[in-house]
């Protein structure tokens, strides 16, 4: 199994912006990829998975707002493929995503599949 905590994504919402008739990656979305991807690095989860995997995503909310789950997944599984950790997100054969209860302002990501090699830490 490997293990990744990431920043807390922008919502599908701020994701995308219209710009000269085009749907492009919002400024706050290129700045999430650019953090995802220095997480990634630093954390070594720099895979380049090419094989099914589950992936299970906990959520530790920034404050107590009230949120949708779903708006989150966008920008996190874009910036997780591209940060390197998987070839693209359709390799994700089976997905958990939930709410923790303590807040934290950020997502922790389990990955496992067949291929999957224990962790440094020997987890």
């Amino acid at each position: 199994m490997i293990e990744i905590t990431l920043p807390w994504p922008p919502t599908v919402n701020t994701y995308y912006r219209n710009y000269g008739g085009r749907i492009i990656i919002s400024a706050k979305g290129r700045q999430y990829r650019k953090d995802v991807a220095s997480q990634v690095a630093t954390q070594q989860a720099d895979l380049h998975i090419d094989y099914a995997v589950k992936m299970e995503i906990k959520c530790y909310r920034p404050d107590r707002l009230r949120r949708d789950l779903d708006n989150l997944l966008k920008a996190l599984l874009d910036a997780m493929t591209h940060a390197g950790v998987m070839e693209d997100d359709a390799l994700i054969k089976d997905l958990r995503v939930y709410w923790a209860e303590e807040a934290g302002g950020m997502v922790k990501v389990s990955i496992t599949g067949s291929n999957i090699l224990p962790s440094k830490e020997g987890k």
